[in-house]
C-alpha cells in the first residue's frame, strides 16, 4: 500500500494542502460576493470607471474560484461548497451596504491583501510537498495580485 495520491503527493499532505486550499476557496467565494456587491452598488463621481473596475475583478475572482476548487479535486479530495461552511472557515468578511467609490476600492484591497498572504502560506506548503502544480497556481495569482495591489494603492493615492 503506498502513502501516495494518483498524482504522486504524499496523501497527508495532499490532505493538508486540500485543507489549506478550501479556506482559500471559501474566502474567494465571500471577496467575489463583496466585489460583487461594489459592482452593483458603488456611487460618486467614479462610478464609471469603478463600475467597470469591479465587474473585470469580479469576473477574474469567479475563474479562481473554479481553478481553486478543481485543484483541490486533482490533490484528491473535495472543496467545499455551502455558504454556511465557508463563513465558518475565511477570513475575509461580507461588507454589506457599501456604495461610497473609496470605501469600496479600500475593500478591495484588504481582500486581495488577505488573500495574498494566504496564498503565500499555501505557496510554502506546496513547495515543502513538491506540489509544482498548486505552487505554480498560487505563486501565479500572487504574482498578479500584488500588481493589482500596487494599482489599488495608487488609486487611492
Amino acid at each position: 500500500m503506498t502513502d501516495t495520491n494518483s498524482i504522486g503527493l504524499h496523501e497527508a499532505s495532499a490532505s493538508q494542502l486540500a485543507e489549506r486550499l478550501n479556506v482559500l476557496l471559501a474566502n474567494y467565494q465571500i471577496f467575489y460576493m463583496n466585489v460583487r456587491g461594489y459592482h452593483w452598488n458603488v456611487k460618486g463621481h467614479d462610478f464609471f470607471q469603478l463600475h467597470t473596475k469591479f465587474e473585470e475583478f469580479y469576473t477574474d475572482l469567479l475563474m479562481k474560484v473554479d481553478e481553486v476548487a478543481e485543484r483541490i479535486l486533482t490533490l484528491g479530495h473535495r472543496p467545499v461548497h455551502a455558504y454556511s461552511d465557508y463563513f465558518r472557515i475565511a477570513s475575509i468578511e461580507e461588507d454589506k451596504d457599501v456604495h461610497d467609490g473609496e470605501a469600496c476600492v479600500r475593500g478591495v484591497l484588504r481582500g486581495y491583501q488577505q488573500l495574498i498572504e494566504l496564498q503565500r502560506e499555501i505557496l510554502s506548503l506546496a513547495s515543502d510537498a513538491d506540489d509544482e502544480g498548486t505552487a505554480a497556481q498560487v505563486g501565479d495569482y500572487i504574482r498578479e495580485q500584488e500588481k493589482t495591489v500596487w494599482m489599488l494603492n495608487a488609486y487611492l493615492g
